[in-house]
């Protein structure tokens, strides 16, 4: 799990994020608690998801919930499967409950077709997820998404039908919210 974008700060940045989450009413963690916040969170994940066709990974400061775009959507198209409504309501209920974390949703496309294709495609897939999420009642404040396109695959090169499949998938990547996240809000008072 090397790419960089599973590592990397949350997407439009931590600080623009907490501002809006910190506005929608949302606690930050403790630094301290956010490991054992992410470990229940986890096991939460994994106990509803169970069965489902799809991966709960556990990141060095987050989860990573990969789900193949096969469950997902139809080739081509960025409008959520029916048949995917289950799962991601199952999804939801686990990520609204443990509301102190950041959402992000990432889409990757294999290497078919032009690459301006895909990067729209991914971008469009992303923001469905991330609707569906929101629908299914996780704080909009929470959730951001970007589209990978063909930029981050898990096999390059992508020369079988089993190796483009697995590299067309959505992800959601939970990421604790934390105290530290953004400067405290208030006035500073001046020493006299």
């Amino acid at each position: 799990m090397s790419a960089a974008y599973v590592s990397g700060d949350v997407v439009a940045g931590r600080r623009a994020r907490a501002a809006k989450m910190r506005a929608a009413g949302i606690r930050p963690l403790p630094p301290a608690e956010a490991p054992a916040y992410l470990s229940a969170t986890e096991a939460e994940l994994r106990q509803q998801t169970a069965g489902i066709g799809l991966d709960v990974l556990r990141l060095p400061d987050g989860i990573l919930i990969r789900i193949p775009a096969t469950l997902t959507f139809a080739p081509g198209s960025a409008d959520v499967r029916p048949e995917f409504g289950a799962t991601i309501l199952e999804i939801a209920r686990t990520v609204k409950g443990r509301n102190r974390t950041y959402v992000d949703v990432f889409a990757h496309t294999d290497t078919t077709g032009a690459a301006p294709f895909n990067q729209t495609l991914s971008d469009r897939r992303a923001a469905a997820v991330a609707a569906a999420l929101s629908r299914h009642g996780v704080a909009r404040a929470r959730v951001a998404s970007r589209g990978y396109g063909e930029s981050a695959p898990l096999h390059n090169p992508d020369i079988t039908e089993e190796q483009r499949a697995a590299n067309r998938r959505v992800e959601i990547r939970l990421v604790p919210y934390r105290s530290s996240d953004a400067p405290a809000t208030g006035v500073r008072r001046r020493r006299s």
